[in-house]
């Protein structure tokens, strides 16, 4: 069988590719490059020590190694909107973007030029085939590394044609697997930030250089408008932020809530903080149709979040969330998935 995998120069997409060969498919590896250097210093995930990364696993394994470039469509859809989105005094997920518009979209063109009959992948999740005939995505055997929440908003479509050889692992296994067959990327390290923000850099440094008209400083108050203090800027801070808030009120402070339009930090107690509902839209349903009764489950509304069981329900275009006990309020433009216990049912973005 023709297999087309996405090759990041990491240890993961690299034994992705591996188990793929002694599987006895066909392989071929594919490099997409996210981000131009000419406009800038490189993103984390596709710089030019990962792409001869990716080159030298290739040669290792003996399977060529295509490069696509698709940092036009990333810069406009996934970056630009990712600034935008801070400056509007939202906390973006553009790792949730990108998989549903750009890297699966582009794999699946390649895969279609070269005639490959499937996708692969180095994500951490699980995706099987159930009685039903229908692709259900589930988490990660290695909770600590699961990343089922990024890929909520793949459809059947995408999941048929996909697999993630890596799901069933930990991320030692991976990595023991990688030494053994003498891969040269066995001991890289691997980053935790946003691909698109280099080292040494923050994302706020990147919107004041990128869109410096955005930039609203503003004062700090507290839920009654009592002014605080004041601050350099709404996408400086981000809901349920402690540190680096700049006031002094002799009890800790997390931030509310963010209003661009005015530039204003609404700083509050942490019992202040607390929620029993939450809204989101634009929700997608992997494991079947749009729910219209309520039901019960786990909403995740971080990659890291522990998830907490709520209850979902229906309301005209968005989906109204009770969690089970009071919780952290979830910040605005961030993905919520729901979950029924490891199987992703769906998900949207938090208003």
């Amino acid at each position: 069988m023709k297999v087309v995998v996405a090759m990041s120069g990491g240890v993961d997409s690299s034994v992705a590719a591996l188990k793929m060969i002694e599987a006895g498919h066909d392989v071929e590896g594919v490099f997409l490059r996210l981000w131009d250097p000419l406009a800038g210093r490189g993103s984390r995930c596709c710089s030019l020590e990962d792409l001869e990364d990716a080159r030298k696993v290739a040669a290792e394994l003996g399977i060529p190694l295509r490069e696509e470039c698709t940092s036009r469509r990333f810069f406009d859809e996934i970056f630009m909107a990712s600034l935008e989105a801070y400056a509007g005094g939202l906390t973006p997920n553009p790792c949730v973007v990108c998989n549903e518009k750009i890297k699966f979209v582009e794999l699946a063109r390649v895969a279609d030029d070269l005639g490959a009959d499937l996708l692969v992948s180095g994500h951490y999740a699980r995706n099987e085939e159930g009685r039903d005939g229908r692709r259900h995505l589930f988490r990660g055997a290695d909770r600590s590394k699961d990343q089922s929440y990024f890929l909520h908003r793949l459809d059947q479509e995408r999941l048929a044609r996909t697999l993630f050889p890596v799901g069933g692992m930990t991320k030692s296994e991976a990595r023991e697997i990688a030494s053994a067959a003498g891969l040269p990327v066995a001991n890289k390290a691997e980053s935790q930030e946003l691909c698109f923000v280099p080292e040494g850099t923050s994302y706020a440094q990147l919107l004041e250089a990128w869109l410096p008209d955005r930039v609203r400083p503003g004062a700090i108050v507290d839920r009654e408008g009592r002014s605080l203090g004041e601050h350099g800027g709404v996408h400086r801070y981000t809901i349920g932020q402690r540190r680096g808030l700049g006031v002094a009120a002799g009890v800790p402070l997390y931030v509310r809530e963010l209003r661009a339009g005015t530039g204003t930090v609404v700083v509050a107690e942490e019992k202040e903080m607390m929620v029993h509902r939450f809204e989101v839209r634009d929700d997608t349903w992997i494991a079947g149709d749009p729910p219209t009764e309520a039901f019960d489950g786990l909403v995740q509304v971080r990659s890291r979040h522990r998830g907490v069981e709520a209850r979902m329900r229906r309301r005209g275009d968005r989906l109204e969330v009770l969690p089970a006990q009071p919780m952290r309020r979830p910040a605005p433009g961030q993905a919520a998935v729901f979950y029924l216990d490891d199987e992703v049912l769906g998900g949207g973005w938090i208003v």
